[in-house]
């Protein structure tokens, strides 16, 4: 990678990006999901791409099972596996209507997908067979992992806490704190909650522990706003990454801005320069080192009059001024 602080990948997909995602132990890999049915593996370090392969239709999410194997799914409703190393791909399932959400858990050695058919689903990736289909009540926008827990949020702006060592009813339902449709969620990676978006420019910070001492710490807050005169225009705030040193995490916004946050001090760290377009995800590698940003046009406005903004891949060398809290 260049001495730069910041590099644009080559050979990105001609259609919106809908998810960016670092390996979990090598820092240089990210795995690339897009609109236009491809799943891609880059080397950021040398800027190349290493792999590709396809699905039928749009692909809404992939991430890696562990340095050599990814897992993808989209609106074909096909949950498909690939080992990375020889580009061999397979497929562990299907859903009933598009997959929204896909994630491993190295703690129950479970492949998750969440779909818009109101379900989740687990796997076994090496039988290659569903071993729990989980009902949400509602379509699954969005869900992410920590050691112990699922959370899912769906439509309706319901979030579900799952127990992943006994998935047979959920630990937790909740109502979003935010009015409006629930966008992100991810979990802080000391255990102790998770961050949730929606499209109206705003943030909550919740905990688990239900106890009132506790609860009365969770807040919420305002960001990916611009004022133009006297209206301010909000932004979905389509991503969020925590940074696994530092317990800080970073936004991206239809405003094409990322910020970086300190949730539990409550500050905003730093701004990056605005980015040509929405930002549509978000990964920290998992040293901290770099931060992925896609920067893709999301449909917010329509067609726009002056043409479609490239689709482009960041990667942003990470300075640990602009994620330790201070």
């Amino acid at each position: 990678m260049a001495e730069s602080s910041e590099i644009k990948l080559k050979s990105t997909p001609g259609d919106g990006i809908s998810a960016v995602r670092f390996c979990p132990n090598t820092t240089p890999y990210l795995i690339v999901s897009s609109w236009d049915g491809s799943v891609r593996l880059y080397d950021c370090f040398s800027n190349n791409q290493r792999l590709r392969y396809n699905h039928e239709r749009a692909v809404l999410d992939a991430c890696f099972q562990d340095s050599t194997h990814s897992l993808s799914g989209g609106l074909d409703g096909i949950l498909k596996t690939c080992d990375l190393t020889n580009n061999s791909e397979s497929v562990l399932g299907t859903h009933q209507d598009a997959i929204r959400c896909v994630e491993y858990s190295s703690t129950v050695n479970q492949v998750f997908s969440g779909s818009w058919d109101a379900s989740i689903k687990s796997w076994d990736s090496r039988a290659k067979s569903c071993v729990g289909t989980h009902i949400q009540g509602d379509s699954v926008y969005t869900m992410a992992l920590n050691e112990e827990k699922l959370v899912v949020g769906t439509a309706g702006r319901r979030t579900l806490v799952w127990d992943l060592r006994n998935m047979s009813t959920p630990i937790q339902k909740r109502e979003s704190s935010l009015k409006y449709q629930t966008r992100c969620i991810k979990c802080f990676p000391s255990r102790q909650g998770f961050v949730l978006s929606s499209i109206e420019g705003r943030v909550a910070v919740e905990y688990f522990d239900p106890s009132p001492e506790v609860q009365k710490k969770k807040y919420a807050f305002k960001c990916h706003r611009v004022k133009e005169g006297d209206i301010e225009c909000c932004y979905s705030v389509n991503a969020i990454s925590f940074h696994n040193g530092f317990n800080t995490f970073a936004t991206g916004g239809s405003d094409g801005h990322v910020n970086i946050w300190d949730g539990f001090n409550k500050k905003r760290l730093c701004q990056y320069r605005r980015y040509p377009t929405s930002i549509s995800s978000l990964s920290f590698s998992f040293d901290g080192s770099l931060l992925a940003i896609a920067s893709s046009y999301m449909y917010e406005q329509g067609e726009p009059q002056t043409g479609i903004p490239e689709d482009a891949i960041y990667i942003r060398k990470v300075q640990e001024h602009e994620v330790k809290p201070k």
